[in-house]
């Protein structure tokens, strides 16, 4: 049994090695084990409670921790250790809670702790799918009723091949890069992203990624027969009686259809409330009270499955929806873009009941976002905020830190814009967009998207191409099965599969697919791509009514940026001692001025002169001087061989005293002293960089 002798089962992926390990490490846990590939190492642990909650949830927990110890690094900060969870420790905690969370009983509510602890760090091994096959492996071999084994891979097409597994080099040239989860049967979450991808290409990898799974799955199975726990017993749910489920089908089917008709999610809801309250208070009517507590939770459970059997069944039937669409029907669409005239761009999305309104802020590189990770620090340049607001669903709670789905959200909607930023060579700005939500009635993380796109339009950023984004759902019963487009909370709610996609007209930039069924079939995934295709296309055509390009030139309240290219020597000039003479042109011209080690040098300002006159500075600091070309220098220091003259600041030159004039000079003070403004041609400059100057060619060029 697991934590008696220690159990390794290795198997390969991609060409790498994957060894899964239990029973040596931290056997007080129900489950652990140590999931390794080149040199990364990490280990995964599961805690089931033997008794249930008092929840009516699974209440799952997932933790995923970069150590930076791991990688032979030391956090950064005050404290030097690691603190609250990094954004990417947040996602790769999502990418692992994902697709285990439905692999359990409907009742079982015992308190299920999961936490990935990186020990070893290679960054060409990278650790996230170690994380989620590792957590996978550990709930498997414990002894909560985990149903049935998961896993995931990553998929990248590089310069026209597939990878499994790929290196940092191969990852950094990817240009689709998906993590795909399944089980030995079908996928079941899919996230990632790509640059303007066909709809034919994510499916060869989704197929490529399944086949990779059933190797992984089959090594789980080994590895549980090895050393897996008994599971604990979860009980069978208590059978509605057949007479309130029969009364509640009969009778009620009438009034939640009338109500499920009314238009306005609140409203709807209001109305499908008060049907079910007449429909258990006729039940219950004449009942003896013992009798009424427990009818009126069986009613209500029976009126639950009768929603879900009407809606699914009126899809599947006469193919029509909640709100009374078509499957394939995107709800009504309006935009606005320049609401916020002192933002740099600002742009209003509203679909249905969804509204986000973005706005985007133009930056410099002392504005990007620092991110110190275990594999080194980088700068991010391109941000998206996320915020879901509580009056957003008509609620009242308090403001607090973002929540995961806001940090998922929000990193979903930057995959999908991240594509068609402009690069930084082209376009030397920071950039920023903000989301707030103002109303939500599903899918705000592609209202985002759109809104993003308008707001970065509206700023004057040439993206490559506007996008957007599309929520799809799926009901399935047996081999029937409806894709719907552009789904509502009730029908994610009650659907069987949560489908976003989002791309231009070209093709998808990102995608992520969670289902709460077994799997979805290729042909149920070419459905619903295909189906997202012409909606996202009709999105775009809506959007392009409203702002079809970027402008033409950018707000007058945001920044121009000016690049001055300098010699890498020359920095030391412009930053001065401890910052003094940058800091000094950046008061004196009212400019922001950032330097990075090439010597490229980004003069921020919304005012041309200002501009101008920061780069005359610059220009005067790092010149350097020319042979054969005349200066008008001041004489700095008279010697007895000759004088030295600043032909600019900070740049002095020797006139010899032979060269001061024509005939010979007995005393340079004869010709020469300090302040005086002398004409000068430099003559030759040696290796160390020493200029030699002379005024006798200089007098006779001027005569000429």
């Amino acid at each position: 049994m697991h934590g008696t002798n220690p159990v390794d089962v290795s198997f390969e992926i991609g060409g790498k090695t994957i060894t899964l390990s239990t029973g040596k490490y931290a056997k007080q846990a129900s489950g652990a084990v140590v999931v390794a590939m080149g040199d990364s190492r990490v280990l995964c642990t599961t805690v089931c409670s033997l008794e249930p909650t008092r929840f009516d949830f699974l209440p799952l927990t997932v933790d995923y921790r970069d150590m930076f110890g791991a990688a032979g690094g030391i956090p950064g900060g005050f404290l030097k250790r690691e603190g609250r969870g990094s954004e990417r420790e947040t996602l790769i905690s999502r990418l692992i809670d994902r697709p285990i969370r439905p692999m359990f009983p409907k009742l079982f509510r015992n308190e299920l702790q999961i936490i990935a602890t990186v020990m070893s760090y290679d960054k060409d091994a990278e650790t996230d799918v170690l994380a989620l096959i590792g957590a996978s492996a550990a709930t498997y071999i414990s002894d909560a009723p985990m149903t049935g084994a998961v896993a995931g891979v990553r998929v990248c097409r590089v310069a026209d091949a597939w990878v499994l597994n790929p290196t940092k080099a191969e990852l950094d040239a990817a240009t689709i890069n998906l993590v795909i989860a399944g089980t030995a049967d079908a996928i079941t979450m899919v996230e990632g992203g790509a640059a303007e991808a066909s709809e034919e290409e994510v499916l060869d990898a989704l197929d490529l990624a399944h086949a990779a799974i059933k190797t992984i799955v089959a090594a789980l199975e080994e590895l549980h027969g090895k050393a897996g726990k008994p599971r604990l017993e979860v009980p069978e749910p208590a059978a509605i009686p057949a007479d309130v489920k029969d009364f509640v089908f009969a009778e009620g089917k009438a009034s939640l259809v009338e109500a499920m008709a009314v238009k306005g999610k609140h409203d709807r809801k209001e109305a499908m409330k008060a049907a079910r309250d007449a429909i258990v208070a006729r039940l219950v009517e004449g009942r003896d009270e013992a009798e009424v507590e427990a009818t009126t939770e069986f009613a209500k459970e029976a009126w639950s499955k009768l929603i879900r059997h009407t809606m699914r069944t009126t899809v599947l039937d006469e193919n029509r929806r909640l709100d009374g669409r078509k499957p394939a029907d995107v709800r009504a669409i309006w935009c606005e873009v320049g609401m916020a005239p002192r933002a740099h761009g600002s742009g209003i999305f509203t679909r249905g009941e969804t509204q986000a309104f973005v706005t985007c802020a133009l930056g410099t590189d002392s504005d990007a976002q620092l991110l110190d990770y275990p594999s080194g620090k980088t700068d991010r340049t391109f941000m998206l905020t996320y915020n879901f607001l509580p009056y957003c669903t008509g609620e009242a709670r308090p403001l607090r830190a973002p929540k995961r789905r806001e940090v998922g959200h929000g990193a979903l909607a930057h995959r999908a814009l991240q594509a068609v930023i402009p690069e930084k060579a082209d376009f030397p700005y920071v950039l920023r967009l903000t989301s707030e939500v103002m109303e939500s009635n599903g899918s705000s993380s592609m209202a985002t998207v759109c809104g993003g796109t308008m707001a970065l339009m509206d700023a004057g950023v040439p993206i490559k191409a506007p996008v957007a984004g599309i929520a799809m759902g799926l009901i399935k019963e047996g081999d029937r099965f409806a894709v719907i487009s552009d789904i509502l909370g009730d029908e994610d709610a009650l659907g069987d599969m949560d489908f976003k996609v989002t791309g231009t007209a070209k093709g998808i930039t990102a995608f992520q697919m969670d289902t709460k069924i077994a799997g979805v079939s290729r042909e149920v995934m070419a459905a619903a791509m295909s189906q997202a295709r012409d909606g996202r296309l009709h999105i775009l055509d809506e959007m392009a009514k409203s702002l079809s390009a970027p402008r033409d030139d950018l707000s007058p309240f945001a920044p121009r940026i000016t690049t001055v290219q300098i010699k890498p020597d020359k920095i030391r000039d412009i930053i001065g001692p401890g910052g003094k003479t940058i800091r000094g042109i950046q008061e004196a011209c009212g400019v922001k001025i950032s330097v990075d080690d090439s010597g490229k040098v980004d003069i921020a300002s919304s005012s041309g002169e200002n501009t101008e006159k920061a780069v005359a500075m610059i220009r005067e600091i790092t010149q350097e001087a020319e042979i054969g070309a005349l200066y008008l220098g001041v004489v700095k220091r008279i010697v007895d061989f000759g004088a030295f003259v600043e032909i600019f600041p900070g740049t002095d030159g020797l006139i010899h005293i032979s060269h001061l004039a024509e005939g010979r000079v007995e005393k340079v003070r004869d010709v020469l002293n300090e302040g005086d403004e002398v004409l000068v041609r430099v003559i030759d400059i040696d290796r160390s960089g020493k200029i030699r100057l002379s005024r006798k060619e200089a007098l006779a060029s001027a005569g000429a």
